[in-house]
């Protein structure tokens, strides 16, 4: 049907006033009420700027990457042994997916009680269709010329490929449509198809991100921060390659035990591969390789200055560790070259670390306000765990137990001296188990006792939280209206700037960005995937070929680069001699690196491990504690119902809607749904 005169005025008005906004803001444009319908999709394709604001409209269909947690768009940290909310149970005010997720309250009819919530399939299909339709009326704008055409066949490509890949990593095997446009008013049988199996769903969705990378810029301008370019369509192949190749989906006993049966019904073709292969790793090596050899990325660091700390003397004595950067942790600030690149000091425009991000913000108007205290205007309940406190190392390198043989970490007793590093105050009284951490610990943990600074606020600032039972921060506290208070005892930090704050005389925020993919991510993948190799492989990388191999020196420069930059030394030669080993280190390392950053979810499940994660109970401090000697207990917390969390394989993915599995008899559900 086509538009009438009339309709086609309004249209080109309501279209001049919107361009010039885009022209204005430079940001995504979603003008997608105006071209949803057949109706007006002539007009969508008339012209170049039309086309271009119709695919920048289909991209923003996509959420916020950083919307994780409340109104959460994936399962992210709530889900995992990373973090734990107390508000949870149905009802309106529970807008807590991933708790919802790890209880066992998700189903394919129960998504979450708000909205937007775990319910994605259905919009990334909406995008899908909508630039299948694009590349297939690429040739209609009279005014497009080809260099314009190529630039938004790339665009296009990649966020079709990134709608896959969403699918992909949080409902697994995808229904693949190809370039094929499934017509709106198509009877049923039409849209009926089966999934593809894992491994098609893999290799499409990386060659779409593969040809995507052929036409998109390697540079992109600092007023298009959050435009995709070709290191994004790079750094994800490595992400998901890196996936593929874990034992979740690549034979084995994690393979066998959670998709041994799951069969597709139309042909009994299983759906997850129960052959391993070992190239797998190799391909997974090669990509993260192809990112770092683009030499366009580098790990964040900040000069060292005179409130720098010194190096611990078990850094310094060690002469393979210890050197300037990059060859070992000296002549940086640890605490300063990590924190800056997520609390806005840092300018993610210009960050060479940040491959892809997104300014947000989500980061201020949730995370920071859901983890500062109630006495600063915030909700203190968005808490780490007490195992994401057991995983940071000591200053020095060492674990904790490696540390108590000599008292250097301990369980008992107090500070009794005040330290002022980098900016970051520590009150002296603190509990000894959070002096002599690493960097990153104070980085990213905000504990009992912990400073928040909000010097914005000259009438609020330096303020000593207090979670004891009956300070105003606490659980019983006069501020704190329950549940707003840290049940595990510990809070996200990492995104707070130390000039954030909600109230008080001229309080203000930083402004920050979310890095969806960052270069520390593909440098311990890239030495995970070099230490899983036994034998040589030749592999093919679009158009290069990489001979890969399990080699000693990759995974030390790559591994040693991340733990240099917190101001730890780097792993030792008895260490990298051992597969295993060296293993146990990146998982440990990821877990620390990138936290809350929506990996964990991902690696636990990837690594088979993800039961043996879960049946570990959630611990923290003992919210119920009134004094330092009754706080400072590991207890389980909280005794409701709503905070059990069960372990069940099917949580390895969201089910896919009952919804769409009515209308599409072919359709098979995820294991255990």
């Amino acid at each position: 049907m086509k538009t009438s005169l009339i309709n086609r005025i309004v249209l080109a008005i309501m279209m001049i006033q919107l361009i010039a906004m885009a022209t204005s803001c430079k940001d995504y444009l979603n003008i997608d009420d105006y071209f949803d319908d057949e109706f007006n999709i002539d007009s969508a394709f008339s012209n170049a700027r039309n086309m271009e604001a119709y695919m920048w409209g289909a991209a923003a269909t996509f959420p916020d990457e950083s919307n994780t947690i409340r109104y959460g768009y994936t399962p992210g940290p709530m889900a995992t042994d990373e973090g734990l909310n107390g508000l949870t149970g149905g009802g309106s005010g529970n807008v807590y997916y991933g708790m919802d997720f790890a209880t066992g309250r998700t189903t394919s009819d129960f998504f979450g009680d708000g909205s937007p919530n775990l319910n994605r399939w259905g919009s990334y299909y909406k995008i899908i269709r909508k630039c299948n339709t694009i590349l297939q009326n690429l040739d209609r704008p009279r005014d497009l010329n080809n260099m314009d055409r190529l630039r938004i066949e790339g665009y296009t490509r990649f966020i079709r490929a990134y709608a896959y890949y969403n699918i992909l990593v949080d409902y697994g095997p995808a229904i693949l449509l190809g370039d094929e446009v499934v017509n709106t008013n198509a009877p049923l049988e039409e849209y009926d198809r089966p999934r593809a199996t894992y491994d098609e769903t893999m290799d499409y969705t990386c060659g779409e991100f593969e040809k995507a990378a052929q036409l998109l810029p390697k540079e992109i301008s600092i007023l298009d921060f959050g435009r995709p370019n070709k290191g994004a369509a790079f750094a994800l192949v490595a992400r998901l390659r890196l996936i593929h190749a874990s034992p979740l989906f690549n034979g084995g006993p994690a393979a066998n035990s959670y998709f041994g049966t799951w069969k597709r019904k139309t042909d009994q073709v299983n759906y997850v591969s129960q052959q391993y292969k070992e190239e797998r790793w190799a391909l997974a090596a090669a990509a993260a390789k192809r990112v770092m050899d683009m030499g366009q990325y580098s790990l964040h660091t900040v000069l060292k200055d005179d409130k720098t700390p010194a190096l611990p003397q078990g850094v310094k004595s060690d002469p393979n560790f210890y050197g300037q950067y990059p060859n070992g942790a000296d002549g940086i600030d640890p605490f300063k070259s990590y924190s800056d690149i997520f609390t806005g000091e840092a300018v993610a425009e210009i960050n060479k670390e940040i491959i892809w991000g997104r300014n947000t913000s989500y980061l201020v108007t949730t995370i920071s306000q859901g983890s500062m205290p109630p006495s600063l205007g915030g909700w203190g309940r968005f808490c780490v765990t007490q195992k994401v406190v057991d995983a940071y190392l000591m200053d020095d390198g060492r674990t904790k137990e490696e540390a108590s043989v000599d008292g250097y970490y301990s369980e008992t007793g107090f500070t009794t001296k005040p330290r002022n590093f980098s900016g970051y105050p520590l009150n002296s009284g603190v509990y000894n188990m959070y002096a002599n951490r690493e960097m990153r610990f104070y980085a990213s943990v905000g504990f009992n006792e912990a400073v928040w600074q909000a010097q914005s606020s000259a009438s609020v600032n330096n303020y000593t939280a207090k979670y004891y039972y009956q300070d105003a921060d606490g659980r019983g506290g006069v501020s704190a209206t329950s549940p707003n208070y840290p049940i595990t005892g510990y809070v996200i930090k990492k995104y707070n700037h130390p000039m954030d704050a909600f109230q008080g005389t001229g309080a203000r925020h930083m402004k920050k960005a979310y890095s969806i993919i960052r270069y520390a991510e593909i440098l311990l993948s890239y030495a995970e995937a070099i230490n899983n190799l036994t034998g040589t492989h030749t592999v093919q990388l679009g158009d290069q070929q990489y001979t890969i191999s399990r080699n000693v020196d990759e995974i030390k420069s790559a591994f040693n680069l991340v733990r240099y930059r917190a101001g730890l030394p780097g792993l030792s030669a008895d260490q990298l001699d051992q597969k295993a080993t060296v293993q146990k280190q990146v998982e440990r390392e990821r877990m620390v690196e990138l936290l809350w950053e929506n990996r964990r979810f991902y690696d636990v499940r990837r690594w088979g491990i993800y039961e043996e994660t879960e049946r570990e109970p959630i611990r923290g401090m003992n919210p119920d504690g009134a004094t330092k000697e009754t706080y400072y207990q590991r207890v389980i917390p909280g005794t409701s119902s709503f905070l059990t969390r069960v372990v069940d394989k099917k949580l390895v993915w969201v089910p896919i809607p009952r919804a769409e599995m009515r209308r599409l008899p072919s359709l098979d559900q995820n294991p255990g749904y």
